[in-house]
């Protein structure tokens, strides 16, 4: 990458990277910042985001053939399978937008899903192989802002006890509510989201490590540098 489009991320400046990102599957724990990354790459390179959340969710409203035999999994309490979300993307992969690249968010969570993804790329000659970058940020610090989260009800302000305080303790400094805190930001929760979330995804990096297809980048920094880490990354991976 050019010092001036290295530059152009870091300051948080829109600009257009000469690679060409092909899938990019971005890996992290909870609270890491996947969602706001995705975000800054979307804005660099013009290509789409794609979370197997948004398909589901929106194949169930729009009522598809899929969405209705997903509705009917859920409503019985039981776990959608790998057979049908991969569906959903292959659909998805269909749709113009997706021809420079897209990022990759919540799939391939699985080692079987990342073998089928990967598998039907490959038959695809022009398509490129999906590489992998995890945000790296330590037990401790996660642990902070997950459990230093306060909401306020009115405004949705969010606010961090411990890096992004209100002025006055427990009060929103914009509506002069009351913080509130997820019932699910708590240390047991994230503990759990952690075990599941390593369990998970530990076959999948060492599935792409092993492919040479993975790096990993410092997610304790500003957010314009993690950007400008994942672009580098990217770009090496990609020569």
């Amino acid at each position: 990458m050019s010092l001036s489009a290295m530059t152009s991320v870091e300051s948080g400046r829109e600009t257009e990277s000469e690679t060409v990102p092909g899938p990019i599957l971005l890996l992290g724990a909870p609270g890491v910042g996947k969602g706001t990354q995705a975000k800054e790459l979307v804005k660099l390179w013009g290509i789409p985001q794609i979370s197997t959340g948004d398909l589901l969710r929106a194949n169930v409203a729009q009522g598809t053939p899929l969405g209705k035999v997903a509705k009917e999994i859920m409503g019985r309490g039981e776990l959608v399978p790998d057979s049908l979300v991969n569906e959903m993307v292959a659909i998805r992969l269909l749709e113009p937008d997706t021809a420079r690249g897209y990022i990759l968010d919540g799939f391939p969570r699985t080692l079987g899903q990342a073998n089928w993804l990967d598998g039907r790329l490959a038959a695809q000659p022009e398509a490129l192989p999906v590489v992998a970058v995890s945000i790296q940020v330590n037990y401790n610090q996660l642990l902070r802002r997950i459990t230093g989260r306060r909401n306020c009800p009115v405004c949705q302000t969010i606010y961090n006890i411990y890096m992004n305080p209100p002025k006055q303790d427990g009060i929103c400094d914009v509506e002069g509510a009351a913080l509130v805190q997820r019932a699910d930001d708590t240390e047991e929760v994230f503990k759990e989201r952690m075990r599941a979330y390593e369990a998970l995804t530990a076959p999948v990096v060492e599935h792409y490590r092993e492919l040479g297809r993975f790096a990993e980048v410092d997610g304790d920094r500003p957010i314009g540098v993690i950007a400008a880490g994942i672009v580098a990354a990217v770009e090496r991976l990609r020569k």
